[in-house]
Parts: structure tokens; sequence; C-alpha cells
């Protein structure tokens, strides 16, 4: 076993802490990764404070890695010592149901392992990436292409992936409108990936005063949802729009924004549940949805169709130190756009 240096909860009130914590010893089919940066989620903020259910402690969270491979397994064919690497939300799944044989593997039915707070194959209960280093099956590794700065690609392991998919899987691109809901961490990345992908890209923001980020970052129209004028403007317009707020929402007011046939697709994950009323559905076919990041595969494409493009997420990089008040200020909606943390201040 490898012990290792991390920042940790001890249970859902207290303030995460440095501690140790333990990595198994390499397998055959296993990548030890020297962490070099973690990205910050609201779902890391969730599991610790046991908001989506009891968490396991002390739990260390953290699900948008990225580092260097310092070691492989005998068997690793996909993966050298110096490889830039990533890691996202899940480090293992049944590998046999039919959404991994799909590639699907975050759909697993058997359910997929998360990168922490989950029961791996063995029986142990993983930890994430607020750490020096992690070790995964070398199928839960990804290559981060250089074109991508180290810090700016942690967070495309969950942002990234969470807005790209269903962007993908509801066909966003020419002659398409879509909406993205919020301009947070999700939010921006799906403004940017919606754009390259060549659809008309607005953003529907609780006030204006990000609007010249949205703009920037390739948004074609601004408003505001605090707004009533908004949504009698732009009702019936969007063949798509991204949910990407972890907070309650009228549900109602954004499907009448929808075309015919139109998607609401849900990524941000509430606690509390969201009441639809099915006429908002029935009257124009309307489809309410939800997604969950994307599999191996399509994290890959995902990956170097960011490099290609020029993508990255826009982050504040902070010390481990600054963990706690980072979380405060994600859930005062205080960061432009991302959180990562340096993971060498691990070992301070």
């Amino acid at each position: 076993m490898l012990t290792v240096n991390a920042y940790a909860a001890t249970s859902a009130t207290e303030p995460l802490a440095p501690t140790t914590i333990e990595r198994r010893d390499l397998g055959p089919h296993d990548v030890l990764i020297a962490i070099a940066y973690a990205g910050i989620c609201h779902s890391d903020i969730h599991t610790v404070r046991s908001e989506w259910g009891p968490a396991s402690y002390p739990l260390a969270p953290g699900h948008e890695i990225v580092g260097e491979v310092a070691g492989i397994g005998t068997a690793v064919t996909g993966h050298a010592v110096g490889d830039r690497v990533g890691v996202g939300c899940m480090v293992n799944s049944c590998r046999e149901c039919e959404q991994c044989r799909k590639g699907q593997e975050q759909y697993c039915l058997k359910g997929m392992i998360g990168t922490y707070d989950a029961v791996d194959l063995d029986g142990t209960v993983t930890q994430g990436g607020y750490s020096t280093h992690i070790v995964v099956n070398e199928d839960f590794v990804l290559r981060v292409p250089e074109a991508i700065p180290y810090e700016a690609a942690a967070p495309l392991l969950c942002a990234g992936i969470t807005t790209y998919s269903p962007l993908r899987h509801w066909g966003a691109g020419p002659g398409k409108q879509v909406a993205v809901v919020g301009l947070g961490g999700l939010g921006h990345m799906a403004v940017k990936l919606a754009h390259a992908m060549g659809a008309e890209v607005t953003v529907l923001s609780q006030s204006l005063k990000k609007q010249d980020d949205g703009l920037r970052m390739g948004a074609d129209h601004y408003y505001a949802t605090s707004d009533p004028a908004t949504f009698k403007t732009l009702a019936g317009t969007f063949d798509l729009i991204v949910n990407t707020v972890s907070a309650k929402v009228n549900v109602n007011a954004y499907l009448r924004l929808l075309a015919v046939d139109g998607a609401l697709v849900n990524v941000g994950a509430p606690a509390e549940p969201l009441s639809v009323h099915a006429f908002g559905l029935i009257m124009g076919r309307r489809t309410f949805a939800g997604s969950n990041i994307g599999g191996i595969k399509e994290t890959q494409e995902m990956l170097d169709f960011c490099a290609e493009h020029g993508i990255a997420s826009e982050v504040e990089v902070i010390a481990a130190d600054k963990i706690n008040d980072a979380y405060e200020r994600v859930l005062a909606s205080d960061v432009r756009y991302r959180f990562v943390i340096d993971a060498a201040t691990f070992n301070v």
C-alpha cells in the first residue's frame, strides 16, 4: 500500500482537513498517477455534506484529476511513465452489462464505480483526487492532449464531459438553437462547446453581470431570467436547453421556451425534487430529460475536440488550505469559473 497526503472530510459538518490516505499497490492493469491538479465540482460539496445521501467518512473528494503517469502495472499497454493523463468521475464498472459493452460505463446496470465514496470491485471505498497520487485501472485513464494546459484540463473531466455528452446526444450543431441555463462551472463549458459545434447559443442567467464573459465565450445572445419579459420573448424558441444549475428552478417556465420536439436536459443535480406539469410536455411534444457525464470513449473524444478547437475551462488555481473557502465561494457563485487545486500544496 502507498500512503499519500490528502485533504478529506471527517463528517458532513466538519471542514476538510489535511490527512493521509492509502492507495492500493499496482495491479497488472493499474496506473499510478502523480496528481498535478484537481478541480472542485459542486458534486464534491453535495457529497461531503451528505446532501445526496449518507457518505462514508473519512472522504477525500475530487473527480476532475490531471497528472503524470508515475508507474504502470506489468500488463499496461496504453499508458507509459511520463504521459499526461486524467481521471474523471468513475474509476471502474462491471465491464459486462449491455451499457458497459456499448461504451456507456456511466450507465452501468450494476452501478458505475465513482472516483470517490464508492465501493470498488475489490471491496474498498474509493478516495478521490484531493491527494498527491491515485491508482486507477488503465481502462479508466484518459490521455490529456498537450494543447490543453494542465490546470485548465482538470475541469474538462467532469464539467466538460457533463455538457459535451448531452450536446452531442441531442444534436447541437449548425441550424440548432441551444440555450444554456446558468453560466458557472458547467455552463461556461456548455457555451464554449455548443459554439464550437456550430449551434446558435443563448445564455439564460439570473442577471446580466456575466454577459460580457458569455459573449466572449461564444454565446450569440444573453438574457436575464430575473426579467419576466425574457420568458415571453423567447417562448417556443429552442431546440435544446441544457440546465446546468444545481439549485431548484421553475422547470415549467423553461419548458415553454422549447420549440416543438425540443428537449430540456438537466445536468445540474439539485438535492430537491423538481416539479413538472404534464401539459408543458404534451402540448409541444417536448422532452424533459437528464444526462450523466459520458463514457470513457466519449470523454476521450471530448478532450480531443477541446484540443482541436482551443477549448479549455477558465480556472482559479488555489492551494489546498483554501479548499473550505472555495466551497463557500462556489455556493455563493463567487468563482469564474472553476476552482482547481494545485496538488503540490497537499505536501505543504
